[in-house]
């Protein structure tokens, strides 16, 4: 099947020009199930996964099917018709800090704004006991504050590419021998993230590499789209049935870049033809087990005549994830202070813009804290000047707190507004 899969999935984009997409014939991905309530027990609300063939994925639904929209849940809906506008935006933000204890002024912008999600790195870490004492001020603080429970995620990729190195993975992509290993140790790095009170991580990475390592190098798991592709489902799969929501990375892909990403802007030269062939083969996979996330990378590729960067361009967020892999969860982008942006003598506040404009769901700001604050009053004006519409705004989160709730993280009533301060002696 994987040999078909290459081919046909070649032969579908065949002729299919830099300009657009709209020569493609049909969807690379099927459509997953519409998310439903969640369960009243256990780690993660259990879905039955709809397993089909890649060869029936790539055949186009019935227009009538194509267009129908996915189901909202009832209590996203409501969370989302009842959130003050301030609240929505803020929720759209996924945020890192300085801190390793409450003491860090984070603490008192977490009471302010009701962020959607927080990042911690390296830079947060002393040990367990102190990590899983920070976790929990994070969420009784966003509790006290009547905010809903925020993500806490991190970036495990595997050895020396994880931020929290008590957990693992213990090695590094590359050095793991086959899928069955890879997720007995995503299994493992779940486990122990639960336990530090994290419930996401910014992996696995499914870029595929280049013969000879190419400038990843281990942090890849293979040159081979398929192999990497049962990487990605190995993964996946053993983080989301372990409580820990999996966002595999750098959507459309990497692996060919000319630098990492980390260093400053990067050019991947290959058509959206040979992406498919390709590098969004590993990211299909994760699609078809039911990733509820994905990081959309800083890549500059032909399909935006190597300008505009994939985490803030429309034709990667929603044409090609969202229209033709037919992912209907949590897009999120990668680090908008990365070098690969700010390379490009682009501030912050205006890739915030640009990447909700152009379907991302979820803003990764990782610092500092006025960049932070530029670009949520930068997206909030934006929506008050229609720049963004607030049908894009409510439709990220429905995203967010769809894949919320599948965590088990939404309350069973309705948010409540966050408390006055108190009055002035």
């Amino acid at each position: 099947m994987a040999c078909i899969s290459a081919g046909v999935l070649g032969g579908l984009l065949y002729g299919a020009s830099t300009e657009g997409v709209s020569a493609l014939p049909g969807p690379l991905a099927a459509q997953p199930a519409p998310l439903p309530e969640a369960a009243p027990e256990g780690p993660v609300a259990a879905t039955p996964v709809q397993r089909r063939s890649f060869l029936s994925r790539l055949v186009p639904p019935p227009a009538e099917a194509a267009e129908r929209s996915p189901g909202v849940p009832a209590r996203v809906e409501d969370a989302v018709r009842r959130l003050p506008l301030e609240r929505k935006v803020a929720q759209l933000f996924l945020v890192g800090f300085e801190g390793v204890d409450q003491s860090d002024r984070f603490f008192a912008d977490l009471r302010q704004r009701d962020f959607g999600g927080l990042v911690l790195q390296a830079r947060n870490y002393v040990d367990p006991v102190q990590l899983a004492a920070l976790t929990r001020g994070l969420a009784d603080t966003a509790k006290g504050a009547g905010h809903l429970a925020p993500l806490i995620i991190t970036a495990q990729e595997g050895g020396a590419f994880s931020e929290i190195p008590d957990v693992g993975p213990s090695k590094p992509p590359g050095r793991i021998g086959s899928p069955a290993e890879a997720g007995r140790q995503a299994k493992a790095s779940a486990r122990g993230l639960r336990k530090l009170g994290l419930n996401g991580v910014l992996a696995p990475v499914v870029d595929v590499g280049q013969s000879g390592g190419g400038t990843a190098g281990v942090r890849d798991y293979s040159d081979e789209p398929d192999k990497v592709a049962q990487y990605a489902r190995a993964t996946v799969e053993a983080y989301q049935r372990e409580g820990i929501l999996a966002a595999p990375k750098h959507f459309p892909g990497l692996g060919a870049a000319t630098q990492p990403t980390e260093a400053g802007p990067a050019t991947v030269g290959l058509s959206l033809r040979e992406l498919a062939q390709r590098d969004l083969r590993p990211f299909a996979a994760a699609v078809d087990v039911g990733a509820l996330a994905m990081v959309v990378g800083h890549g500059l590729y032909p399909t935006d005549d190597y300008v505009v960067p994939a985490s803030l361009s429309r034709m990667v967020s929603t044409e090609i994830l969202r229209r033709q892999l037919g992912f209907r969860g949590l897009a999120l982008t990668d680090d908008l202070a990365s070098p690969a942006l700010t390379g490009l003598s682009r501030s912050v506040p205006d890739n915030a813009v640009d990447a909700l404009r152009a379907g991302a769901d979820m803003i990764w700001i990782s610092g500092p804290t006025a960049d932070r604050e530029a670009a949520y009053v930068a997206v909030l004006n934006a929506v008050r000047r229609g720049e963004i519409t607030r049908r894009r705004i409510d439709q990220a989160l429905e995203h967010v707190l769809a894949a919320k709730q599948r965590l088990r993280l939404l309350p069973s009533s309705p948010p409540r507004p966050p408390a006055p301060p108190p009055a002035a002696p």
